[in-house]
């Protein structure tokens, strides 16, 4: 009888092996059925239209940080590395009627600015430039050294696009763009032509800071950043309005971490939006 009752015991613990193998084995292929659909789901849940077109092709960035491969917005970097001070425009009443025109519109648009002395370098150079430090309530950092005619092209985009985007996506107002080059004396990489920038008709722009503490990244946003990834589309659409050229993250390497702005005159008004 006892030897009954112990071969019973060691079927019942034997059995509960048994269950307990089974369990995890249909547990592990559980998982691994699941691991497999959310996969699948994850990518279906990506938008058909990325930031850029180029998305798709643009290869793989290294880590990057701060503003080293861009040339700083100051006009006045000597080969010294130490920034000459911005002079004053002493005889503003010489400007042409255009000129004065123009900063007639850049305080109807709020902009703070300071009319600095004639850029001539070589090439490159503006002879009215201006010295943007904010639209309105919106700060510009640092200040960046346009053309009139291209300060108030980005302040008008900026009161009627972007502060409205940036409330509609974020319920929030911008306290700040973070801007890597304005005027900088240079050529287009690889052409051997003029840059925009060399004209101070060009901004690029690193990220936008928000009211609320948000700070906006231009660069490809992530996987699931569908807000971040809706403004800036609205950002680069928006811009094509205003500006001749808009060049950001998705059209080549070189722009990846930037919106490039500017208003370079073309034939038959043609705009580069990529």
């Amino acid at each position: 009888m006892a030897a009954i009752f112990g071969a019973s015991l060691a079927l019942a613990r034997l059995s509960t092996r048994a269950r307990s193998v089974a369990v995890r084995m249909t547990t592990g292929l559980a998982i691994t059925a699941v691991s497999a659909c959310t996969t699948g789901d994850v990518f279906s849940l990506q938008p058909a239209v990325d930031v850029g077109s180029q998305t798709s092709a643009m290869p793989e960035a290294p880590q990057y940080s701060g503003m080293q491969r861009l040339v700083p917005s100051d006009p006045y970097l000597t080969q010294a590395a130490y920034p000459r001070m911005d002079e004053p425009l002493s005889s503003p009443e010489q400007m042409p009627a255009s000129e004065i025109d123009c900063r007639n519109e850049l305080k109807r648009l709020g902009v703070v600015y300071q009319d600095i002395q004639p850029i001539h370098e070589g090439q490159c150079g503006i002879d009215f430039p201006v010295k943007v430090s904010a639209i309105g309530s919106v700060e510009m950092k640092p200040a960046a050294t346009l053309t009139c005619n291209m300060a108030a092209t980005f302040a008008a985009w900026t009161r009627n696009e972007l502060v409205p985007a940036a409330r509609w996506r974020y319920f929030s107002g911008v306290r700040a763009i973070h801007q890597g080059s304005s005027y900088s004396c240079r050529k287009i990489a690889g052409e051997g032509v003029l840059s925009e920038h060399g004209k101070g008709n060009a901004l690029d722009v690193m990220s936008i800071e928000l009211n609320n503490g948000n700070d906006i990244d231009v660069r490809k946003p992530g996987l699931f950043a569908f807000r971040t990834r809706g403004f800036l589309n609205n950002v680069r659409a928006d811009g094509c309005q205003y500006f001749n050229t808009v060049l950001g993250p998705g059209y080549n390497y070189d722009h990846r971490n930037h919106f490039h702005f500017d208003v370079k005159n073309r034939r038959n008004g043609y705009r580069a939006c990529r």
